[in-house]
């Protein structure tokens, strides 16, 4: 794995991803001249045609830049690749990086890429990596390429890689490593120094060591800045934290991330039942899921089932959209069904098809703000049965309020267009009633998907819509059929 405090400055990702790319097009001129020259001299033999057009001067150039990149800056080109170019890129990657750039590609990437690799290459790319790693991989492998994978790890290493296999996805267990430092709480900080020293190089992020029994319960961390200011005299017990954030193995890693953000963490140990330690959780791990979550929350509210590769087949990304399209055509039906209740009053009085979509948007649009709030205060745990009445008589209010104000601004606007006063009162009392109805939904709908066993963010939206449209225009055809005709 790379060093994380190496110094190396790589080129911008963008530079070097217009460089593959134009490598790979010079690849494939070389290529079609080759071809037309097979076709119109055929008696030129073919390797001489491509030595003659350094045709396998291009493919080396190529491997060149791609080794000068960090694996992170190869995964994003990989991912900006179509099928074709980006499978003629992996063959050009060293096996040896091929672990670590498979845990940074995108899922629906590293699917493509596992694809093109055969159960050897595969073994031989997961076992380089750490037990951590192999475990985040291990769930898009093959069963066969598991199995054998598992009987090509030592005895201790694979105990690892169970015990985090075992640990459900979504919690610390599967995040957390087995890469620490431990020390004893008798020993001098000299001699702490000493052991690091002799140990020569620390796991990434250690921004602290843990100070154990000799059963192995955690006692206290000892932060790598205070073995550096304190007399080496001084015993470890003396300076170490023994009131340190703790974590364990069932615990939700959403939780985790919220502590981390919270505390400002670097490193936290991981504990059992007894306090002993078993892993350690570190910031880049929990940035990657930050992230992973926040993308699949993104796709879930728009309507994708999951993560889809932008060079993904048009029948497997017509697949993924189709859940929520198929929802959102029947609500559209139901919406447009409301309005056909009163396609007469509409024949009647011609304003009411320009105005109604009005009432809609305005609803769908400040319900949108208060979903947004809601589910941000689902996700950081900030809503509970203490304050949630409180929160929906805030957005209430405010509905109350934009109603008014903007139910009043626009019945103002319908009356200058149409100079009916009546029908300016309907639309500022639809604009009204809609905004009150928009902002329920938006801080109902994520607690009923919640309370479903999904993501607040997942179908959120759809839901949203589908309530603000089939209520917007009933309120408003309803209030002018009443009303005005």
């Amino acid at each position: 794995m790379p060093d994380p405090h190496d110094t190396q400055t790589y080129p911008s990702v963008e530079d070097s991803l217009r460089l593959v790319t134009a490598a790979i097009a010079r690849h494939k001129l070389v290529e079609e001249l080759v071809h037309k020259q097979e076709t119109t001299r055929p008696e030129l033999p073919r390797h001489e045609l491509v030595e003659s057009l350094v045709h396998k001067q291009n493919l080396t150039d190529l491997s060149k830049k791609l080794d000068g990149l960090h694996p992170a800056d190869v995964a994003y080109i990989l991912e900006a690749l179509p099928l074709e170019d980006r499978l003629l890129v992996w063959d050009l990657v060293k096996a040896e990086r091929d672990g670590e750039i498979l845990l940074e590609v995108s899922d629906a990437v590293r699917e493509s890429l596992i694809e093109s690799m055969d159960n050897r290459e595969l073994v031989a790319a997961a076992a380089s990596l750490d037990t951590d790693e192999i475990a985040d991989l291990a769930a898009d492998l093959p069963k066969d390429v598991v199995q054998e994978l598992m009987k090509s790890l030592d005895q201790a290493k694979r105990a690892q890689v169970e015990s985090s296999l075992s640990y459900d996805e979504e919690s610390v267990g599967a995040l957390m490593d087995y890469d620490f430092v431990t020390i004893r709480a008798d020993v001098t900080l000299e001699v702490a120094l000493r052991y690091l020293r002799f140990l020569g190089d620390l796991p990434p992020h250690t921004d602290k060591l843990f100070v154990v029994e000799r059963n192995g319960r955690l006692i206290g961390t000892l932060p790598l800045k205070r073995m550096l200011v304190h007399d080496p005299e001084v015993h470890v017990a003396a300076v170490m934290s023994d009131d340190p954030v703790v974590f364990h193995p069932s615990d939700e890693a959403a939780d985790a991330a919220q502590a981390f953000e919270r505390y400002d963490l670097v490193t936290a140990p991981v504990v059992d039942p007894q306090h002993r330690l078993v892993g350690r959780l570190t910031v880049d791990v929990v940035l990657d899921f930050i992230r992973a979550e926040a993308e699949a929350d993104m796709l879930a509210a728009a309507g994708l089932q999951e993560e889809e590769d932008l060079f993904t087949t048009v029948w497997k990304a017509a697949r993924n959209r189709w859940l929520w399209l198929s929802v959102n055509l029947v609500t559209a039906i139901i919406a447009s069904r409301v309005v056909g209740a009163f396609e007469g009053s509409i024949e009647k009085l011609a304003a009411l098809a320009a105005l109604m979509p009005i009432v809609a948007g305005m609803g769908g649009n400040s319900g949108s703000q208060t979903l947004t709030l809601v589910v941000r205060g689902l996700a950081l745990n900030l809503i509970s049965k203490d304050n949630a009445k409180r929160l929906m008589l805030k957005e209430a209010g405010i509905a109350l309020l934009n109603g008014v104000v903007w139910g009043g601004i626009m019945g103002l606007v319908t009356y200058v267009l149409y100079g009916q006063p009546a029908l300016a009162g309907v639309m500022a009392m639809a604009m009204l009633l809609n905004l009150m109805v928009a902002a329920m939904a938006g801080y109902w709908a994520p607690h009923l998907i919640v309370r479903m066993g999904h993501d607040p963010a997942f179908g959120a939206h759809v839901l949203l819509t589908f309530i603000t449209d089939s209520m917007g225009f009933f309120i408003f055809l309803g209030l002018a059929t009443l009303l005005l005709l």
